[in-house]
């Protein structure tokens, strides 16, 4: 079984939904998600925000943040992730941000990538990833690498909701 499919199962058999901000992946995130018989089951949507000024103007990310530091960057990762989940309507949100190449952006290197997830109850996680290869690995890897932060999440939200349930223990 994919990520993907596992993902979405895992949301779909708990009543959650799914979010997706993509900004170097440009679409390839919610592209993965679709290609899964079912998908609609538990995927709200995505918002595939290239342009730095659509990371502020529809997943609120700070603009002074989005100045200061550019849109590779970790605070901006997670503050994506965060956004979309709000604007889609969604339990857990995904982002991805970051440098695919050729050339660097934002005083970063080709490879430099952030992946973000924001769930119910404050959950927040996030990576950096430095990456090697041509532009399609980078986006490639950068998809496979959120939709398995986002799976570790969601097991790991599952055991502490379990605990939680079973009184501690």
């Amino acid at each position: 079984m994919s990520t993907a499919a596992r993902v979405l199962e895992l949301l779909a058999g708990r009543g959650e939904t799914l979010a997706v901000a993509e900004s170097l992946t440009g679409g390839l995130v919610a592209a993965e998600l679709t290609s899964v018989p079912g998908a609609s089951q538990a995927f709200r949507g995505s918002v595939t925000a290239y342009a730095t000024a659509l990371k502020h103007e529809i997943l609120g990310v700070d603009a002074d943040l989005l100045a200061d530091r550019g849109a590779v960057d970790a605070d901006v990762a997670r503050r994506m992730a965060v956004g979309v989940r709000r604007v889609l309507g969604a339990d857990w949100g995904v982002a991805t941000t970051g440098v695919a190449g050729p050339e660097p952006q934002d005083g970063q290197p080709v490879g430099t990538v952030y992946v973000a997830v924001a769930g119910p109850g404050g959950v927040e996680n996030l990576s950096l990833l430095r990456l090697n290869g041509d532009r399609a690995d980078i986006r490639k890897e950068s998809v496979r690498s959120v939709l398995e932060l986002l799976s570790g999440e969601l097991r790991e939200y599952a055991g502490a909701q379990d605990t939680e349930q079973n009184g501690g223990n």
